[in-house]
């Protein structure tokens, strides 16, 4: 690494220590054993690195004096906010795209044996074994990451993390996902607030208790896959009334005429059609079939009404080189925003693709940073 290349590291490092607000010196030996681990699987075990030249006892000090004990909430949610400044000032400006791109998910941290750890739950894990439930005992943590730009094709997957919050056992992973957007999106000192942004996340998130507390950002747009076998409606075409007749009593209608996923007759016509190609990394060529449908609905709850949030829907078809479809079943992508317009569907659908990196962002963080392996 140049010199070049070594100043902004030092800036960042120098910029960073000056957050802690005790023991800070023994905050960044703990980061520098913790980023430059390959063999520790506790966390006690970092103490051993050459980089953390301290006893055990002051990794421990190290972390519990991340906060004082007076408001730690409050003294915590201020650590947080300065942290993603910091790590936003750092960030480079999107160039081959016109706009951020951000992706949330949540990761299980399994703790089966700890009875002594509070606030354990039912968390999920896969199960190898058919007709097993897949859960197990322990702790959730939602994640929201920037997908940096890709340099190549090649480009290894990699995000930046911005904020890693545990969940609360009597709350859920939408609400944490949703006051975790809302107030990244919301700092007026961060990028996200005044420029397009957009949110990639999965089919757990495509969802009203998800959708409806974040949809009135401005500069966000939100695309979130969509189960397929959903139900969605146009908007409701009043019928013309003629002079004389009476207007038509009782509470106006929303929704219109139903687009069922698995009906093919309830789509129509397409309002636009893109037709692409595709390589993968293996070398394998397909044929991408784009197609979208504007302003759809979905049905709200009391609390959250959905019927002035409207929406785009794609439909992504892939054709292996003999023109057969290369999955089971379409991608189904559900675009919502009041700036969704200021994408393609190739943007949409490349912005998509790239949600994937925070999966191996988790497997790293549990891999290397011991994500799964300390007590909050």
């Amino acid at each position: 690494m140049n010199n070049q290349n070594i100043l902004p590291v030092k800036e960042f490092r120098e910029e960073l220590y000056q957050t802690f607000k005790a023991r800070a010196a023994a905050s960044m030996n703990l980061l520098d054993a913790l980023t430059s681990n390959t063999t520790a699987k506790t966390v006690v075990e970092l103490s051993l690195s050459q980089f953390f030249p301290r006893g055990y006892g002051s990794l421990y000090d190290a972390i519990n004096s991340y906060t004082q004990a007076n408001e730690p909430d409050k003294e915590w949610q201020a650590q947080e906010q300065a942290e993603m400044r910091l790590i936003a000032g750092y960030l480079p400006k999107p160039k081959q795209r016109k706009f951020w791109l951000l992706a949330q998910d949540a990761t299980a941290c399994p703790r089966p044996y700890a009875y002594t750890l509070s606030e354990k739950g039912y968390v999920y894990q896969p199960s190898l074994i058919r007709g097993n439930k897949p859960v197990t005992i322990g702790h959730q943590y939602s994640a929201l990451v920037v997908l940096p730009e890709k340099i190549t094709a090649q480009s290894p997957p990699w995000v930046v993390p911005l904020v890693l919050r545990r969940i609360p056992i009597e709350q859920t992973e939408l609400l944490v996902g949703a006051k975790i957007l809302n107030r990244v999106l919301s700092d007026p000192d961060l990028p996200f607030h005044a420029e397009l942004t957009v949110d990639v996340v999965d089919s757990k998130y495509g969802v009203v208790t998800f959708l409806g507390k974040v949809a009135h950002n401005d500069n966000a747009v939100i695309v979130a896959r969509s189960r397929s076998n959903r139900v969605y409606y146009r908007p409701y075409v009043s019928p013309e009334v003629l002079p004389g007749q009476p207007k038509p009593k009782g509470h106006p209608a929303w929704y219109g005429e139903r687009f069922v996923l698995k009906e093919s007759d309830t789509w129509g016509t397409p309002d636009q059609t893109l037709r692409t190609t595709y390589t993968s990394k293996r070398g394998r060529a397909y044929t991408v079939i784009i197609q979208s449908w504007e302003g759809l609905l979905m049905r709200g709850k009391r609390d959250l009404p959905m019927h002035d949030k409207p929406f785009t829907l794609l439909r992504i078809r892939m054709l292996n080189a003999e023109g057969k479809p290369a999955f089971k079943r379409d991608l189904w992508l559900i675009v919502m925003g009041k700036r969704r317009h200021d994408l393609s569907l190739l943007n949409i659908w490349q912005a998509y693709r790239q949600r994937f990196d925070i999966e191996h962002f988790f497997r790293f963080g549990k891999q290397r940073l011991l994500l799964d392996k300390f007590q909050t």
